[in-house]
C-alpha cells in the first residue's frame, strides 16, 4: 500500500518535520542542555523542541484535537472524542548517551480507542504505521508477527528495572524463568521500537511494566494490526489503565501470560511470608 490516508499522512508529516531538529540535535549531543525531572528520567532540549514541532503540525491540521503529551500533559481540544497522544522523544536516555535507537510515537485516540499510530525511528528512516482493520506496516512493506511458536527459537525483548523504577524482584523470577528457554533476551531501551520490533517480526515477545500511555498506544496497535496480541500481564485490555504490557505473536500469548503470572503470584507470595 503506498498510498497513506489523510489520517496517517498527517502523524506521518508531523513526525519526519519534528525528526529533522532531532537527528540534528543527536549529532551534537554533547553540546545539549539537560535537565532532571525524576529518577533516572531526563529531558532534553530535543525532547521540548520536538514535542513543539508536532503540537504546532497536529493542530493545523486537525485543529479541534486534544492532546495528551509526556511534557505538557493534557490539552484539551474542543472535539473531545478525538485527542493525539504523543511522545516526542521515546528512548530519551539512548539518545543523550549517543545511543542510536530512539523515535517519535503519535498515536491517534478515538472515542476512547486507538484507531491510528505512527513510530517513526529517524535513524534508520523506518516509519512504521498501523490504522485499525487496514494492518501494520513499516514503509510501504506490510507486517505480520513472526510465526515462531517454540520459545527456543524466540528472541524477546523487555524493560530492565533501574534506579526509581520497576519491580526487580518480579523481573528477576521471569527472566530465570525464560533465559534457559529462549534463543535471546533483548533490552533497547524504546518501548515504542520493541512494540513495532513485534508487528514485524523481530521479536516473538515483550514485555515490561511502569508504562505511560505515550510509550505504548501506538505502538500497540501495530502489534494487533500484524496479527499479534497486547494485553496486561493478567490477559486483559486494560494496558493504557495499568500501564504493564505484555506484546506477543499469535503462537505464544497464553504460555507467557502464564509464566508472568506464575512469577507474579511466587513473588507476592515470598513477599507475604
Amino acid at each position: 500500500m503506498s498510498n497513506y490516508s489523510p489520517i496517517i499522512s498527517v502523524m506521518t508529516n508531523a513526525a519526519i518535520k519534528a525528526a529533522r531538529r532531532m537527528v540534528r540535535d543527536f549529532g551534537e549531543v554533547e553540546q545539549l542542555q539537560v535537565s532532571q525531572k525524576g529518577p533516572a528520567d531526563f529531558v532534553s532540549n530535543a525532547d521540548l523542541k520536538a514535542e513543539k514541532t508536532l503540537v504546532y503540525e497536529l493542530s493545523n491540521a486537525r485543529p479541534t484535537f486534544g492532546f495528551l503529551l509526556e511534557e505538557q500533559g493534557i490539552i484539551d481540544g474542543s472535539d473531545r472524542n478525538n485527542r493525539w497522544i504523543v511522545d516526542p522523544l521515546d528512548g530519551t536516555t539512548n539518545f543523550l548517551h549517543g545511543i542510536p535507537h530512539f523515535a517519535i510515537s503519535i498515536a491517534h485516540q478515538k472515542d476512547g480507542s486507538i484507531v491510528a499510530g505512527v513510530v517513526y525511528d529517524p535513524i534508520k528512516d523506518e516509519m512504521f504505521w498501523a490504522e485499525r482493520n487496514r494492518g501494520a506496516w513499516m514503509n510501504n512493506r506490510r507486517l505480520r508477527v513472526s510465526s515462531r511458536g517454540d520459545l527456543s527459537h524466540s528472541v524477546l525483548a523487555t524493560g530492565i528495572p533501574h534506579y526509581g523504577r520497576g519491580n526487580k524482584e518480579e523481573f528477576l523470577d521471569i527472566a530465570e524463568k525464560l533465559m534457559p528457554q529462549v534463543a535471546g533476551l533483548r533490552r533497547m531501551g524504546a518501548a515504542s521500537l520493541d512494540l513495532a520490533y513485534v508487528a514485524a517480526g523481530r521479536y516473538e515477545a515483550y514485555w515490561e511494566l511502569d508504562l505511560k500511555a505515550w510509550d505504548i498506544a501506538a505502538g500497540m496497535l501495530l502489534v494487533t494490526e500484524a496479527g499479534g496480541f497486547v494485553t496486561d500481564y493478567a490477559g486483559r485490555d486494560k494496558v493504557l489503565n495499568v500501564g504493564e504490557v505484555l506484546a506477543t505473536n499469535d503462537k505464544l500469548q497464553i504460555t507467557m501470560q502464564k509464566l508472568i503470572m506464575k512469577s507474579r503470584r511466587a513473588v507476592a507470595a515470598k513477599k507475604a511470608e
